[in-house]
């Protein structure tokens, strides 16, 4: 686990939220596939830093790696 990203039970349903804040990788990432840059975001969360915004990604990067199967049960 990367040591911005953090995953605590009692912050936002233990969702996968920056260090010291309510902001979720998930929003971040959002952002970015939305079609907004760094310094977008950065505006718009102005308690985030260029790390933590490149953290979200290496996050969202790491569960990608993972293989996933999606099969049809019913």
């Amino acid at each position: 686990m990367n040591e911005r990203i953090v995953i605590d039970p009692a912050i936002c349903n233990g969702r996968p939220t920056v260090k010291g804040t309510r902001i979720t990788a998930q929003t971040v990432i959002e952002f970015l596939a939305a079609g907004d840059s760094i310094e977008d975001v950065l505006d718009e969360y102005p308690t985030l830093t260029r790390e933590d915004v490149l953290a979200c990604l290496a996050f969202s990067s790491r569960l990608l790696a993972h293989q996933f199967t999606v099969e049809k049960t019913a």
